[in-house]
Order: C-alpha cells, then structure tokens, then sequence
C-alpha cells in the first residue's frame, strides 16, 4: 500500500481507503461478520484511511468499525458525515443552513458519531450534503471550527451533493475547507474541470467517492443482471440503464494491461492517476473485494496518453438518485 498526504490537514492516509457505506446496509444481504473481517483485512494490507457516515445504517457502519478496529484507533484515520438535519439529499441552494446544518445538529450529530465509533476524536468531518449559498452562511464553518479547536475533530470538510463537481469550488477558494470528498471516475470526469484544480490550488485534500459507478465500471453489471430486492441499485441501474452503459463499459477494455487486468483497477488507477486525489474509497463489504482492490496501489498510474484517451469515454448520463428531491439535472454544466 502506498500513501499520500490529505491535503493540507498533513494526514497522512492509504491511496485505496474503506468505503463504509455498503456495511451499514441497503446493498443486498447483510453480513456483519463478514464486514468486519473485510475492515481488519484492509488494516492488515495497510488501508489506514476508513469513511463512514452517522447516516450509513443509522451509525451501523460507525458501530461496526468501532468492533473491528477499536484496538488500533491510534493507527487509522477516520472520516465520517453529519447528515442535513431534514434528511433530504441533496440539499437545495433554497435549504438555509440553519435548517439544514445548524451549529447544534453539527454538534449533536459529531458526539453521536463518536459514541458510535467508541472514540473521543474524528480525524475528518464532514457535512454529507452541499450547495454554494453555505459559502456565505457560516454558522456550519463555526461549529465545526468550534469542534476542531476542542480536540473532537482534526479536520473538516464536506461531501459534494451527488453528481455535483463544481458546488464546493467557492468554498474550497474561500479557504473554507480541509478536504472534499466527490463523485469522480471514468464515467463522471467533471471534477477535473474546475474542483480538482482549485484543490491543488489551495491543498485541499480530495476524497474520491463512486469510482466504479455504483458497480457500473467493475464490469460485473451485465444488462440481464438482477439486483437483490433490498439492493437500492434495483431502483437506479435498470435493465434499460444497464444496456445503454454496456457497449461504454466494453469499451474499456481496450485499456486493460497487465498492471491493470480488470476494469475495477482501471477504474481505481483513473482516479489515483490524478495528482489532486489524496485516496479514492471503493465500497467493500467482503475479504475478497478488499484483496484485490488493494493490490491496485502498486505505484504504477495511468499515462498522459491513456488518460487523454479515457477523456473519450466520459458519460454524463444524467441519472439522478432514486432519493433526490427537487428539479436535480445532474447534466448541468455549470
């Protein structure tokens, strides 16, 4: 495993982190046990980076990394999210911040998740929703600037609404934020566009979240594929959708190497090979997907001529999540 710096927190975090949303449930049959041996199997390989979120299973992920790594908490980082206090993703720019992240929800929420995780600190916080207007509405930057000088949190930042790469751009140039956490893989390169930049820019540390498009990029979504009822996915990726990003996907394939012989290590290689991405957290929730999707930090990235290739192959499909609220055109070119 190799490792980079989170921006200017000075963190120091795994290149391949955990992504912990899929163990707190809504992805298909459930397996705690399972879930914790994939955790203390990412720790073995040297995954030290672990994002989870007070709304994954209602603090279920939280809990289940508290049980799997307590005994080495000094020796990961921890990353985790304070839902909008309304529950409705992704916030609107109408929301104001007092509705949805008021200075004592950010508190509420900040001690909850540090009972769950059975710690008294979060090395990075996050608000699990943004939109610009926040820039100028700061009573969620002085709640958290309260937290972070009390010991509580480390560093702070916020997880960009779903398929949004250009919302947190102001804040990250306002000096605002330590870290971003976004949707960026081969699919949904806009990211690179104005974000990843303005966070090179002003060392912020990039979290990289969906790298396989909700499975989409591992290959392993054929058009004839069934998802378990309770797979959330059921409602999103239908059969339809399925077929129009098969022939995408098959594409891809023309890029695979030695060093990269899946379409998921392609997919992992894409985001790593950006030098603005700190980590990039695939969901796991089995030993085997751990195992291989670590052996991707091998040090060997994707050249200025595969990537200028890949630019091709961008697919902004406009397929908003089955909880969004309101008019959402994930299309916009803002």
């Amino acid at each position: 495993m190799r490792y980079r710096t989170l921006g200017r927190t000075g963190i120091t975090v795994s290149e391949i982190g955990f992504g912990a949303w899929g163990i707190g449930g809504g992805w298909g049959p459930q397996n705690d046990d399972e879930a914790i041996r994939a955790l203390r199997r990412a720790y073995d390989l040297g995954v030290t980076f672990f994002d989870t979120a007070l709304g994954y299973g209602n603090g279920h992920s939280e809990q289940l990394i508290a049980r799997a790594l307590g005994d080495v908490r000094d020796k990961i980082v921890i990353a985790t999210k304070i839902p909008p206090k309304t529950y409705r993703w992704p916030v609107l720019p109408h929301e104001p911040v007092h509705e949805t992240f008021p200075a004592d929800w950010i508190i509420a929420c900040t001690e909850q998740s540090l009972r769950n995780l059975k710690t008294d600190y979060v090395d990075v916080q996050q608000l699990h929703a943004w939109t610009p207007p926040y820039t100028d509405q700061l009573e969620w930057y002085e709640a958290l600037s309260r937290l972070k000088e009390s010991g509580k949190v480390r560093a702070f930042g916020v997880s960009s609404n779903d398929w949004d790469p250009y919302g947190p751009v102001g804040a990250v140039e306002a000096g605002l934020l330590d870290t971003v956490q976004v949707i960026y893989n081969i699919f949904e390169q806009r990211p690179a566009e104005r974000l990843l930049p303005a966070a090179q820019a002003h060392n912020v540390g990039i979290i990289v979240r969906v790298p396989f498009e909700e499975g989409l990029l591992t290959g392993e979504l054929t058009p004839d594929h069934r998802f378990a009822p309770d797979d959330w996915r059921a409602e999103w990726l239908t059969p339809e959708r399925l077929a129009a990003a098969a022939p995408r996907v098959e594409a891809l394939k023309q890029f695979l190497t030695p060093d990269r012989p899946t379409l998921a290590s392609l997919a992992l290689k894409f985001c790593l090979s950006h030098p603005a991405v700190s980590t990039v957290i695939p969901g796991m929730r089995s030993v085997a997907r751990v195992e291989t999707n670590c052996t991707v930090s091998d040090g060997v990235l994707l050249d200025e001529a595969v990537l200028a290739a890949l630019k091709e192959h961008a697919f902004v499909h406009g397929w908003a999540y089955p909880w969004a609220q309101g008019d959402v055109d994930i299309a916009d070119s803002r």
